[in-house]
């Protein structure tokens, strides 16, 4: 009499803070599922948690810890791995916690399947394997893969303590990139963002750049959509912006100035300057006129002045940014920026963080206003449900949000739909499906 088969081990990821941390996490889901370990459903307790953790400040810690102690209530029994930057930071600490099992460095993260296979002894089973890939993303209820291209950074702004977290420059081969990125079309994935935590700084550890690599990947697969993750406002390759005649490199950037004065850059240790910052911007727009360019702001660093923030707020102005992350600056022990003087009080941090808000929303206003009649195509990330009266959603080529009436025959999810945008609501733009591709 034969014995049925044990049920397949299972799996929770999480992740916090960049695009890099999802692009790993979607790896791990692959690989996991390679290795016959299932994703858990959201209903569903699970034999092992991952977190991939972040610290980028204290509040990225305190998120972090606050995930952890959550997965360990909600999953006793779960071994439990912890990787990220809060564990390349206070590894020791962590592996001391009560309920962590493993802990990952980053410079180990692309083994930590591996890893843990083997010093948690995991029941393994690759015979009961499924596809992983697309379907790990789908399974999440994803669209857009995130592909990770480069880790680490060889720069040290004062605020930043990723450098310490993540280490050198190390970029993945672009044979390798190209061929991550076409087992993804095989399996259906239109739309891939292209991560690292340096990404202008690709290639440098290998006689190579950025550019070559966006060119090898729109070259050599049939991605549908290309885009690109964070970008430091430096390093950009000589003819980057000829890439963008490819209509399948999406139109939108994301450029992080963190200020619009001079001094207070030098205090950041950026490399990039005000007007080297505009320029870059305007040939942006001049080579695809419908470039979306989004930011990050630090508000209050250590000894911004009035003079300081009226140049921040006038770069703003200037620029026309579709999105501002602002940040009111906290101290981030390891920093620099920690220990630098001219703390600014609370209550300016607040006002100005307001009055950047309120200069924020009325550019992003404009840009909305500015696509009314346009005809766009938008990738289906949430399918319209007619009978429920719920719109479809999805993103531009610029990566601005749609709300879309349905066809009278139904869209998939993943589908690539034509939309003619008529209104917005302020923070979406509103339209009607014309048909699908």
């Amino acid at each position: 009499m034969s014995r049925a088969n044990p049920p397949a081990p299972t799996v929770r990821l999480h992740s916090l803070g960049c695009r890099l941390n999802e692009a790993e996490l979607e790896e791990w889901a692959d690989q996991f599922q390679h290795a016959g370990i299932q994703l858990a459903g959201d209903d569903q307790g699970a034999d092992l948690v991952v977190i991939n953790t972040c610290a980028v400040t204290q509040e990225a810690v305190r998120k972090s810890r606050k995930l952890l102690r959550r997965a360990q209530r909600d999953n006793p029994r779960a071994r439990l791995i912890v990787s990220g930057c809060l564990a390349a930071l206070e590894a020791e600490a962590l592996a001391g916690e009560s309920g962590v099992d493993l802990v990952v460095s980053n410079t180990d993260k692309d083994r930590l399947v591996e890893i843990a296979g083997a010093t948690l002894a995991l029941a393994l089973m690759p015979e009961s394997a499924t596809a992983g890939g697309a379907e790990a993303l789908f399974a999440r209820g994803r669209q857009r893969a995130f592909v990770k291209v480069q880790d680490g950074c060889r720069y040290h702004c004062t605020f930043c303590i990723t450098t310490r977290a993540r280490g050198e420059e190390r970029s993945r081969p672009i044979t390798q990139v190209v061929s991550a990125i076409e087992r993804l079309v095989r399996q259906g994935v239109r739309e891939v963002a292209l991560t690292g935590v340096h990404l202008g700084g690709y290639g440098h550890d290998r006689g190579s750049d950025l550019g070559e690599l966006i060119a090898a990947v729109l070259a050599d697969t049939g991605i549908k959509r290309l885009r690109l993750g964070s970008l430091e406002p430096w390093d950009l390759p000589e003819g980057f912006w000829q890439l963008f005649e490819d209509p399948r490199l999406m139109p939108h950037l994301h450029l992080p100035v963190q200020s619009g004065s001079d001094r207070v850059l030098r205090r950041m240790a950026r490399r990039c300057k005000r007007d080297a910052f505009i320029e870059l911007v305007a040939a942006g727009r001049a080579a695809r006129p419908e470039l979306n360019v989004t930011t990050d702001i630090i508000v209050g660093f250590p000894g911004e002045d009035e003079e300081d923030w009226r140049e921040t707020l006038s770069l703003v102005e200037t620029v026309g940014f579709g999105h501002i992350h602002a940040f009111a600056y906290s101290p981030r022990a390891g920093t620099l920026a920690a220990t630098l003087p001219g703390r600014v009080d609370t209550a300016t941090k607040r006002a100005r963080s307001q009055a950047l808000q309120q200069l924020a929303a009325a550019s992003r206003a404009q840009l909305l206003r500015e696509q009314h009649g346009a005809r766009v195509e938008v990738l289906c990330e949430q399918a319209p449900d007619p009978a429920r009266d719920l719109p479809g959603q999805g993103y531009t080529p610029n990566y601005l949000p749609v709300r879309f009436t349905a066809l009278p025959d139904p869209i998939n999810t993943n589908a690539l739909v034509e939309v003619e945008i008529t209104d917005d609501d302020g923070e979406h733009l509103l339209g009607q499906a014309i048909r699908t591709r």
